[in-house]
């Protein structure tokens, strides 16, 4: 998405005024607009929302910034002759060349820098998001509370069988029987990984500053190792600055998705990691003005419809043999990151897409 250029000044910006310094940190998106319905000012959560700079949306008219929905034009010229607010539901605006959007607007007669006329969107479909976001990590944090008091309680019975085991195994003389005894030795010790894996993935963190792209290209090279066959392509942004986050935590985070990805493609095929900046960002209900956007995007056979919406809950998995902790476990450190992770999925295209902030959140 593209972002306001901090140098460019437009003689009619009035972020020069101190009374839409706030505008700038909201989290929804913001046009002033003067008497004859054109944009003085758009704050940086309108450009990511309708993915147009300040430069471009400065001096157009709000039609062809917007397009007509039916009735805004009226409405809008009610709101400045008459001195009073608007709000409409669920705008559909089509643009040429971006995708539909829906969207509530309220229109406010002001009186700021040349200004008349103060517009606010919150886009319908973001609002469901974050309610599905929320209730989501709610559920998943529930199930692993479960599945963690469910481990404490497995692992103590697993020492005593295995103990148990090792005992009789040397009370045996046949061979035959030893293996049994084997077994039970072996399937125990495959047990007590899995709980020590459930229940060590909420070790304390350990922060310091770091280089996204180095935790990357370890990755990358272990990816490598592991799978040969499956070509790993870079898309960095490489003027992202530092963040502050556990080294360990992140690299098992991106490997445990990337090796998903790799393990889906069955060994032949291409995933990206991809960076980006996202700007005026909210991450598990605190705003950050800056964020990391990382990718990774697989060309496989994408996750099964029925457990796309529980991909993330512990020990579900849509592979044979799959123990269905690695999702669970990256969407653990992630959260500890006060980061989100989300997933985008069909045939041939599947997207892990993970947010973290950089810096501190923004004042509320």
């Amino acid at each position: 998405m593209k972002s306001a250029d901090p140098a460019h000044k437009h003689p009619d910006h009035p972020e020069r005024d101190p009374h839409t310094a706030g505008l700038e940190l909201l989290a929804s998106a913001v046009i002033l607009l003067d008497a004859k319905r054109v944009i003085r000012y758009i704050n940086p959560a309108a450009e990511n929302l309708f993915e147009l700079s300040a430069r471009q949306a400065i001096g157009l008219a709000i039609t062809d910034f917007l397009g007509d929905p039916a009735g805004l034009a009226a409405a809008l010229n009610n709101a400045l002759v008459n001195d009073w607010s608007y709000t409409g539901q669920n705008l559909v605006l089509n643009r040429p060349g971006h995708d539909t959007l829906h969207v509530d607007c309220t229109a406010t007669p002001v009186d700021v820098a040349g200004a008349r006329l103060l517009m606010e969107f919150r886009p319908i479909d973001a609002q469901l998001k974050v309610v599905r976001e929320e209730r989501l990590i709610e559920q998943q944090q529930a199930n692993r509370e479960l599945i963690r008091n469910l481990a404490h309680e497995i692992k103590n019975p697993l020492g005593g069988i295995r103990g148990s085991a090792q005992l009789l195994e040397r009370e045996l003389h046949d061979p035959q029987h030893k293996e049994f005894t084997q077994v039970i030795i072996a399937e125990a010790d495959r047990l007590q990984d899995l709980m020590h894996r459930l229940l060590n993935s909420h070790r304390a963190m350990q922060p310091a500053p770091l280089n996204i792209h180095e935790v990357l290209e370890r990755v990358l090279r272990l990816i490598a190792a592991e799978f040969p066959g499956v070509h790993v392509q870079r898309d960095y942004d490489l003027s992202l600055p530092e963040l502050t986050g556990d080294r360990e935590q992140l690299i098992q985070t991106v490997l445990n998705i990337a090796r998903n990805a790799a393990q889906a493609l069955e060994g032949q095929g291409e995933i990206v990691l991809r960076t980006r900046a996202a700007r005026q960002v909210t991450l598990a209900k605190r705003r950050f003005r800056l964020a990391l956007e990382l990718q990774v995007i697989d060309n496989g056979p994408g996750i099964p419809e029925q457990i796309r919406d529980r991909i993330f809950y512990p020990l579900v998995t849509g592979r044979d043999g799959g123990s269905g902790l690695g999702l669970s476990i990256a969407q653990s450190f992630v959260e500890q990151h006060q980061g989100m992770i989300d997933v985008e999925s069909e045939p041939g295209h599947t997207c892990f897409i993970v947010r973290l902030p950089i810096g501190e959140a923004s004042p509320q």
